[in-house]
């Protein structure tokens, strides 16, 4: 393990495990789980944006997947025990937060919620949890590492020396601590219903997709006339080291490809010159782990990127005990479909460090802003603490395998 420099440890607010309905806003008060989340935003955003968020690739298979594989996992919870001071504070690369998950890199987050780069990391920081900046984001990395306090920084890269060198550098001037390589996305995945639902990227403007906005007043008006006039057309901000074209642009121009050329070859090169904690996102193969652990690789995403990519790609969950034996010391997280404190549990139980939640945060981040954000946190981690009681434990660290068994 490299010597590197850590930010200092987050400061752990407390957490109100009694929901006082009096203390959440009006709007998300029917809010009751992260499930609760998607049918408000379905009201909220435009239905090209909408389904961008919430949709899978081709027939659902892997999306349908990740929610079963947490669904045939049962508790064999032990009684009679003191857990009368829980804590959920988790360690993961030498920082202490407040909860043991944390946000996944989410594309076209800025217009999806208002300034919605900046709203999830600063959020995330004040609650003490980590977010993971992605690379099609439509913020300059620089403003998500100042005021978004953004540490995480998620990048998709081509197969290119000379492209990769200058943006791993960027990224590292920012002041970024982890960078998190996504290595399931060689291709754009064939999402059906982003072309039902008129979206495109970069955005073909027309009649069916300003019908949609009209019938949005809220979200036009809050978000996207707002985003046009505080801070003008949204970019392709971090695709590479010089800013990319505009998210409606003139011509019809992509600003990312190459990226089935991206090989192991080229996670040594990142090795080399990326000072800090380095991460790859998309690993669901045992024998890809062991060749991270050898390319110096310091942590793993256990993902199949929400069942977004490759339908029919196994779940992360089912995968997490045979990755664990093959990870060496890396650490070890996990992403996709996660929903609930007793899905966050099982996946510790079953050997992950920490784990990374995307769509619900993003509907939270969009209907309600900050607000919004902690309260998916709140609910989240009270479930979480009232699993804890129930399953007899009061500390993360007593999660092992002997608590699991299968569902009947």
């Amino acid at each position: 393990m490299r010597d590197r420099t850590l930010s200092p440890p987050a400061q752990l607010p407390s957490l109100a495990v009694v929901r006082d309905p009096q203390k959440v806003p009006r709007r998300l008060r029917r809010v009751l789980s992260l499930h609760d989340f998607e049918p408000a935003a379905q009201r909220h955003l435009p239905r090209f944006l909408f389904g961008y968020v919430s949709g899978a690739v081709e027939e659902g298979l892997s999306h349908q997947a990740n929610r079963q594989a947490f669904a045939a996992v049962g508790f064999v919870p032990r009684a009679l025990r003191d857990v009368g001071r829980r804590s959920q504070a988790r360690e993961l690369f030498g920082q202490t937060y407040a909860h043991p998950f944390g946000i996944c890199p989410m594309g076209f987050s800025a217009v999806a919620a208002n300034d919605g780069d900046v709203v999830l990391t600063r959020t995330a920081a004040e609650i003490g949890m980590p977010a993971i900046c992605s690379g099609s984001s439509l913020t300059p990395l620089e403003r998500i590492a100042g005021e978004g306090r953004g540490r995480w920084f998620q990048a998709y890269l081509p197969g290119d020396d000379a492209h990769i060198v200058p943006l791993v550098e960027r990224v590292a001037a920012a002041g970024f601590e982890t960078l998190v390589l996504t290595v399931d996305v060689p291709v754009s995945a064939n999402r059906e219903n982003n072309i039902r639902n008129g979206f495109d990227a970069p955005f073909r403007p027309g009649l069916s997709l300003a019908w949609q906005c009209a019938l949005r007043p809220r979200w036009f008006a809050g978000t996207w006339l707002d985003t046009l006039r505080r801070r003008g057309m949204p970019h392709f901000e971090n695709m590479a080291v010089t800013r990319g074209p505009p998210i409606v642009p003139r011509a019809r121009v992509r600003p990312w490809g190459g990226r089935d050329r991206v090989t192991w070859a080229h996670v040594g090169l990142i090795r080399r010159h990326w000072p800090g904690r380095f991460v790859l996102k998309g690993i669901l193969s045992p024998d890809d782990a062991a060749i991270a652990a050898a390319e110096g690789v310091d942590g793993l995403i256990v993902s199949n990127h929400g069942g977004r990519q490759l339908d029919g790609a196994v779940s992360p969950l089912g995968q997490l005990a045979a990755i664990r034996e093959r990870a060496l010391d890396m650490t070890l997280m996990l992403d996709s479909g996660v929903r609930r404190g007793t899905d966050v549990l099982k996946a510790l139980a079953m050997g992950a460090q920490f784990v990374f939640i995307g769509r619900p945060f993003l509907f939270a981040a969009a209907i309600a802003g900050p607000a919004g954000v902690r309260h998916a946190a709140q609910l989240l981690g009270a479930e979480i603490d009232r699993d804890m009681a129930m399953l007899g434990i009061d500390r993360l660290a007593q999660l092992t395998p002997e608590l699991l068994g299968p569902l009947r």
